[in-house]
C-alpha cells in the first residue's frame, strides 16, 4: 500500500512540477521501480500478466495522477499485448524481455487501421510481401513517444486489401520521425506522424497476418477495449475530488459534488464488473459514452466552481478540462462520437449505449 502510495504522488507532483509539455522520463521510470511496465508481459518472458479488472482498476488510479503518463504508459501496453498476442515465438522473444523495464520503449501505431483517415480511398500505409521482407511505404498518422521509441507496434496494408502487423524497429532505413504536434492538451506526449519510405521491416518481425481485418485477431487496447474508458474515469475523479474538497466549505456545492460522486463509482464498478465478467450487460461502447459524458461534465463542473481562478492558464481546473477534450477525438467510436454530439444538442432519445 504504501509502495502504491508513493508512486501516486510522485506521479501527481510530476504533473504539478512539469504540466504536461514535457515527455515524463521520471513518472515513467517510477513506474518501471514499482514493477508497473511488467503488468501486461506474460510471466514466460519475465512480466506480471496482471488480470484485466486489476489492469483497468491500475489505469483509473493512475490517470487521476497523472493523464499524460498513464496514456503513454496505455500506448506501451497496447504495443505489449499486440506482440504477446503473436504466434510468432521469435518477435516475442527479441522484445518482450526487453519491454520488463525503462531501457525499451514500445509504442503503437495502428489508428489508420481502425478509426484514423477511413476515409482515404488508398490505405496510408501499404505493404509489399516479400520473400524474406515486408517493405512499408507510407505514414503512420498518429504516435505516442516516436522519437523515443525502439520499436512501433504499426500495421498496413497489401494490394490486395489483407492487413498485417509489423513490430517495426525506428533504427531501420527510411523510418522518419516527424515532429511532434502540438495539441490542445497532453502535448508531452509527444505524437505526431512516423513517415515510411520504403522500410524493408524483416519478415521475423511479422506479428500478425496478412490477413482480412487484422485488427480483429489478438489483443491489445484500441477501440474495442475498455483502456480509454478506465482513463476517463481516472480523470473524472482527479475534477469529482477537487468538487468535494469545494464542497467541504461550500453548501452550495454539497449536492453536486454528491451527485458527480454517486455517478463516478456507478461507472467505475461498472467498468471493473465488466473487466471481470463475461456475463455483463454493459458493452465497451456504452462504459466509453458514459465514461465521456461523465468527464466531460465533471471538468466543467469543476472548472465552474473554481470561478475565475479556474480560467487562468495553469490552474488545475483549465488543464482538467482541456485534457478531458482528449477522448472526444482518441480511440472515439463512431457510436460514442455520434452519442456525444446528440448529449451536446440536447436530441434523440435513443438510450441504447447508456447500458
Amino acid at each position: 500500500m504504501t509502495d502504491r502510495l508513493a508512486l501516486l504522488e510522485r506521479l501527481r507532483a510530476f504533473r504539478e512540477r512539469h504540466g504536461e509539455e514535457h515527455w515524463p522520463q521520471e513518472s515513467l521510470e517510477a513506474l518501471s521501480n514499482a514493477d508497473v511496465l511488467r503488468w501486461t508481459i506474460p510471466r514466460e518472458y519475465g512480466g506480471l500478466a496482471i488480470e484485466d479488472a486489476e489492469l483497468q482498476a491500475g489505469y483509473v488510479e493512475l490517470s487521476e495522477a497523472c493523464l499524460l503518463t498513464t496514456f503513454i504508459l496505455t500506448q506501451r501496453n497496447g504495443a505489449i499485448q499486440r506482440l504477446a498476442s503473436s504466434d510468432n515465438e521469435s518477435v516475442k522473444l527479441r522484445w518482450l524481455p526487453r519491454l520488463c523495464t525503462d531501457e525499451c520503449f514500445a509504442t503503437v501505431g495502428i489508428s489508420h487501421l481502425t478509426t484514423s483517415r477511413q476515409h482515404w480511398r488508398r490505405p496510408p500505409v501499404m505493404a509489399e510481401l516479400r520473400e524474406d521482407c515486408v517493405v512499408l511505404q507510407g505514414e503512420v498518422p498518429w504516435v505516442t513517444g516516436a522519437a523515443h521509441a525502439d520499436v512501433i507496434v504499426t500495421g498496413a496494408t497489401c494490394d490486395d486489401g489483407r492487413q498485417l502487423l509489423v513490430a517495426l524497429p525506428t533504427n531501420l532505413p527510411g523510418v522518419e520521425i516527424r515532429p511532434h504536434a502540438e495539441l490542445l492538451a497532453l502535448t508531452g506526449s509527444h505524437t505526431g506522424p512516423v513517415r515510411l519510405n520504403d522500410v524493408r521491416v524483416p519478415a521475423t518481425e511479422i506479428i500478425a497476418g496478412p490477413v482480412e481485418r487484422v485488427m480483429q485477431r489478438g489483443k491489445g487496447g484500441g477501440t474495442g477495449s475498455l483502456t480509454t474508458s478506465a482513463l476517463a474515469v481516472g480523470h473524472a475523479a482527479q475534477a469529482v475530488r477537487y468538487l468535494q474538497a469545494e464542497a467541504e466549505r461550500r453548501e452550495d456545492l454539497r449536492p453536486i459534488a454528491e451527485t458527480f460522486a454517486r455517478e463516478l463509482e456507478a461507472v467505475r464498478g461498472d467498468l471493473l464488473f465488466t473487466a471481470r465478467s463475461e456475463q455483463s450487460p454493459y458493452t465497451a461502447e456504452s462504459l466509453r459514452t458514459r465514461a465521456n459524458s461523465l468527464v466531460l461534465r465533471a471538468t466543467q463542473a469543476m472548472l465552474a466552481a473554481a470561478k475565475g481562478a479556474g480560467f487562468v492558464k495553469g490552474h488545475p481546473a483549465e488543464r482538467a478540462v482541456r485534457e478531458a477534450m482528449f477522448f472526444l477525438v482518441w480511440s472515439c467510436p463512431q457510436p460514442v462520437l455520434h452519442a456525444a454530439l446528440q448529449e451536446f444538442a440536447c436530441v434523440g432519445d435513443d438510450d441504447s449505449l447508456l447500458g
